[in-house]
Order: structure tokens, then sequence, then C-alpha cells
């Protein structure tokens, strides 16, 4: 499990992550998109090699590991993007990797995560706990636990998009629209750009880090949550870590239906030619739904590419 009391992320580790990352991959591109008369940006890190964003805080995460550390492995907890980055930067730099991903994640996601050579363990969401699943590796195996949002390091890795878009726009964002698991990515925006506004964006039902946000305590999901298309946005609740960065600092909460995110799906593919996957979509589903305010200093986070071919063609032939 991870601990309350591990070190807090900053902006110096996050403008280390970005170093270091764009030492190994180059930019993701910020494209112009126009949004009822505005222009504003959005980032697509749904180009990264393994099509999410997840890459920068696995990379960061693992490449600062000892040499006990490594040779020891990592076990990690993912749907299957966080999977994906831990997995291939495990490869990289020949670390033994098991990855604990739910039996009803994508088969896309299953599939990439083994052919990157990562171990996977299943477990049944829901019905199990994944972080005890997790937890048990990590106690067999004496491997480092490289949590999917509730690590400094991590979060300090996916803080190197925010300082790669201000450097692509030339300015400080006004503010970044994110889609929102667990609060990593977004914990990391508000720490790279300490001007801009935060906006967190999550699936219904499944606003854990807005409604913490609001209570000033961490809230989990309920024991019966609905059904969402954006599988990569369901953890059960945030961490103590990413709510002491976001708190102050993230604008209220916003929530988005199945259907505004397949709009922003099929925006994406006819207007930005992107193959964006539901969970990756949700921040530009809050901007075409008019629930974030946009300028042309606004970036809008385009997370996640990972997704299975016949139902994305079932999305944007579906009436």
């Amino acid at each position: 499990m991870i601990r309350d009391d591990i070190r807090q992320p900053t902006r110096e580790g996050v403008l280390d992550a970005a170093d270091k990352i764009a030492a190994i991959l180059p930019p993701t591109p910020l494209l112009p998109v126009t949004i009822d008369g505005v222009r504003c940006w959005a980032k697509a890190e749904v180009l990264q090699p393994v099509g999410a964003f997840k890459v920068r805080g696995a990379w960061n995460r693992l490449s600062a590991l000892t040499e006990a550390e490594r040779a020891r492995g990592v076990v990690a907890v993912s749907s299957g993007n966080h999977a994906q980055g831990v997995a291939g930067a495990a490869k990289r730099l020949g670390i033994p990797a098991a990855i604990v991903m739910p039996r009803n994640a994508p088969q896309v996601k299953l599939e990439a995560t083994r052919a990157l050579g990562a171990e996977v363990v299943l477990y049944d969401r829901p019905g199990e706990d994944r972080d005890e699943v997790a937890a048990k590796l990590v106690e067999q195996r004496g491997a480092v636990l490289v949590h999917a949002f509730g690590d400094p390091w991590v979060i300090e890795g996916q803080g190197s998009a925010g300082i790669e878009a201000e450097g692509q726009l030339g300015r400080t964002p006004s503010r970044f629209i994110a889609c929102c698991g667990g609060g990593g990515l977004a914990a990391g925006l508000a720490l790279a750009c300490p001007e801009a506004a935060i906006h967190v964006v999550e699936p219904q039902g499944w606003d854990m880090v807005g409604q913490s946000l609001a209570a000033g305590e961490i809230i989990s999901v309920g024991a019966s949550p609905p059904a969402t298309i954006c599988d990569a946005l369901q953890p059960d609740a945030t961490k103590p870590v990413n709510l002491s960065v976001l708190q102050g600092r993230a604008e209220p909460g916003v929530v988005v239906t199945d259907e505004e995110v397949r709009a922003a799906q099929r925006f994406a593919f006819a207007k930005l030619r992107l193959v964006v996957e539901p969970g990756g979509a949700a921040a530009l589903a809050a901007a075409l739904a008019g629930k974030v305010p946009l300028d042309e200093s606004t970036v809008i986070m385009l997370t996640g590419g990972n997704t299975d071919a016949a139902s994305f063609a079932a999305m944007l032939t579906a009436p």
C-alpha cells in the first residue's frame, strides 16, 4: 500500500523529470482546436509510444530506482495505460515488471502489456481489492510498487507534460483541462505551472477527486458505482499525496457522461484526425459540453488512445 508519509512531489522534481523525458522522447504535438469560436489547444498525448501520457511518470519512477531495487523488480496496478507505461520503461531499463490488471480490461491493453514483456496478474473488478493483490506481490518479491497516481516520482513525471506544453505555447497556459482518474496528471500539471488553473474531469459516478476536493478529505467510490466507458478513470479513491497538491489549487471538479465522451471521441477523429479512447477524451468532452471556461491559452489534455478497432468503429458509426 502507498504510505501517507512519502515525500511530497515538487516543481523542481517536475523540471528534472521533464529533462529526463525530453532525453528519450520527442514532444507530443500541441494542436490548435476551435470550440464555440474559441481557438484553444489540445495536447496529443495519444501519440506517445505506448499511446498515453503514462509513459512519463513510469519512466521518471523507474529511472530513479537504485540498482538493488531494479534487480528486485517492480509491481504496478492498472487497467492498461499505466501498465503499458511501466512495462515499456521496464523493458528499456531491463527491470522485471508484474502488472496487476482487471480481467475486464480492454483486450487491446492486456495484449499490449504482455507484448512489452511484463507479467500480467489478473484480478476481478469488481470483487477483488487490486491494492491487496499488488501488496502481496510486493511483499513476496521485495519489489517496488509503482503506483499509477499516488507516487511523487510518477506525479512529477506526469507534470512534464505541462512544462512541455508551456514551451510549445510560448507562455504559461491559463488553464489545463485534464482527464482525471486518481489525480496524478492533475497534480503534476499543478506543480508544473503554478499560475495555471487546473480543471479535473471525471466520469459520472466516479468523481472521487472532485468530491474529495469539495469535502477536504478523501472520498471513496460507493458500493455499486455506475458503469462507465472510461475504463482508464476508475480508481476507488485518490491518495493523500494527490489531494495535498490539488487542495486549494484545482478548480471544482467536473463530471461528464458517456454520451458526452463519445461526442468528444468523434470530434477528435473528425477535427484532429486522432483516435482517442474514452478516458482520454473526458477533458475534451467537458470543453465541448461548455462545462469549463475556454480561452486562447487553454490546454486540453488528450491523455490516451488505446482502444480496440471494433469498439472505436462502433462508436463512430452509432446513430
